[in-house]
């Protein structure tokens, strides 16, 4: 469970880091990172607690990543 936990903080960060180089985002490296990795934490432990899924961990973590970059920033747009 330790490994799943620290793959999925690496598969958020690379997340993070590759939509930002993509251009996806613009809200700098750091920032997108953080979002990631916070909607990965919090999707991993509804996971853990509900049993919700959408398939293998990896899956979780880039999903639950994209959908945080996608969420926090457009709801603090004008």
């Amino acid at each position: 469970m330790f490994m799943v936990l620290m793959g999925t903080v690496v598969i958020a960060g690379i997340v993070g880091y590759l939509s930002e180089k993509t251009g996806f985002t613009h809200n700098g490296y750091v920032p997108s990172i953080i979002i990631c990795v916070g909607g990965a934490f919090l999707f991993y432990f509804v996971r853990i607690m509900f049993g919700i899924s959408f398939g293998p961990p990896g899956l979780d973590a880039v999903l639950s990543s994209i959908g945080a970059l996608i969420i926090v920033p457009t709801h603090w747009r004008k």
